[in-house]
């Protein structure tokens, strides 16, 4: 099975290669239509790297909750 982790990290690098691609392709297009549909896709390709970027901070903090939760029943159990 593979490792959730491994599959943020790759998702990640695919989008960064995208991006630098799609800024190569803005450095050699010819016209409007051409650099705002190179505009379109980079908005694309950055608010996805955006959102995996908040799904990381919220499994961080869901783990760090889960972990409060875990002390305080500990401690509640302890206490009986």
């Amino acid at each position: 099975m593979s490792d959730p982790e491994s599959k943020a990290q790759k998702a990640k690098k695919e989008l960064d290669i995208m991006l630098s691609k799609l800024n190569a392709l803005e450095a050699s297009a010819t016209d409007n239509f051409q650099k705002s549909l190179v505009q379109v896709l980079r908005t694309l390709v950055e608010t996805q790297m955006h959102s995996l970027n908040e799904f990381d901070h919220l499994k961080k903090a869901l783990d760090l909750l889960m972990l409060q939760l875990f002390k305080i029943e500990n401690k509640a159990n302890s206490s009986l």
